[in-house]
């Protein structure tokens, strides 16, 4: 095992499972919510998978059989989590067409379109990365790595459906395992660019406050104190260029959470333009925006095998250019 894998799992104080296996680790810090202390300890489950392996019983906690997800851990508490057989599921291939930044045997770099579901999920069975990429690799005759208690074959990290950008997919399960503690040490970076309503006044900032599901709209991320169930998350950003009323800036991640530059723009009151979600809206501006002005321009990480560094850019889409150009013009005048 590579140094910086042994490493990654020593922070996660657990090992990577294969089908059927069980994920045993010690209550850590001040405990909380059974399936917050979970989720914040296994980043590579998502936190509605934990609270389904709860209720199933599959999770003990001092041996003791815990099917309550609101149950209160705390340390030298020990928990076991046994995930069951990864249930089969036939993903069709289909031949979309696919911009690859990078590519070799271990994994592949994709500058993902706007509009794209990453995996497939319900009411997205078709059309999804995951569909072009098992079509991509069938034909160079090879095959993607399941993970998650169903297949998402390859899956490293996400990005929204409307966020374009930069996406690695793992083509084996060293090279899955490897780029996921990567993600998980901080060690692989991620650079976004955006365009968001409002001129901050200092060139820079951080925003550093916990996220998890909205009270009342479940389609949405809010922020959540980590006693309630939110989870620790940090945005870096600074500005890349004022223009008029509006600002292009740069964002930096040191956290992975569902929404979360959205939610942090938002919260500090400069929300992504054409976010439908939380920002301001695409009637703003005379543009033809395909999602949210967000776009995940650079990717830093280690390859899995030589661990030499690899560094993907993505071209902002021709919408973001296009936006950006209107407003210079606006501002102008």
């Amino acid at each position: 095992m590579s140094d910086l894998k042994s490493e990654a799992l020593k922070t996660l104080d657990i090992a990577l499972p294969d089908e059927s296996e069980t994920i045993e680790l010690a209550v850590g810090g001040a405990g909380g919510r059974l399936d917050a202390v979970l989720a914040e300890q296994i980043e590579y489950l998502s936190r509605s998978r934990l609270q389904k392996l709860i209720a199933g019983g599959h999770v003990t906690v001092n041996d003791q059989l815990c099917d309550n997800k609101k149950t209160l851990v705390k340390a030298p508490d020990w928990i076991s989590i046994v995930i069951p057989p990864t249930e089969p599921m036939t993903l069709p291939a289909e031949d979309i067409p696919l911009e690859v930044l990078y590519e070799d045997s271990s994994l592949i770099i994709i500058n993902k379109a706007a509009g794209m579901v990453v995996h497939p999920s319900p009411g997205h069975s078709k059309g999804t990365l995951v569909n072009a990429l098992l079509f991509h690799c069938e034909a160079k005759g090879e095959t993607l790595p399941g993970i998650n208690g169903i297949q998402r074959p390859g899956i490293v990290h996400r990005l929204d459906k409307d966020t374009t950008g930069a996406i690695v997919v793992a083509k084996t399960e060293h090279a899955l395992h490897h780029l996921q503690a990567q993600f998980k040490t901080k060690t692989a970076r991620r650079s976004y660019r955006g365009i968001v309503y409002g001129a901050p006044q200092s060139d820079s900032g951080t925003v550093n406050q916990p996220i998890g599901r909205h009270p009342v709209d479940r389609q949405k991320q809010a922020i959540v104190a980590e006693s309630a169930g939110g989870r620790s998350a940090i945005t870096h950003w600074k500005v890349q260029e004022r223009i008029g009323a509006f600002t292009s800036m740069e964002y930096e991640l040191e956290t992975g959470r569902t929404h979360q530059i959205r939610v942090h723009t938002t919260h500090i009151g400069y929300p992504i333009l054409g976010d439908p979600l939380y920002g301001a809206g695409r009637k703003l501006v005379n543009v033809n925006l395909t999602g949210q002005a967000l776009h995940a321009w650079r990717l830093r990480l280690l390859h899995p095998v030589t661990e030499e560094w690899i560094e993907a850019i993505a071209p902002l889409p021709k919408t973001m250019d296009t936006l950006a150009e209107v407003l210079r013009k606006r501002a102008r005048s």
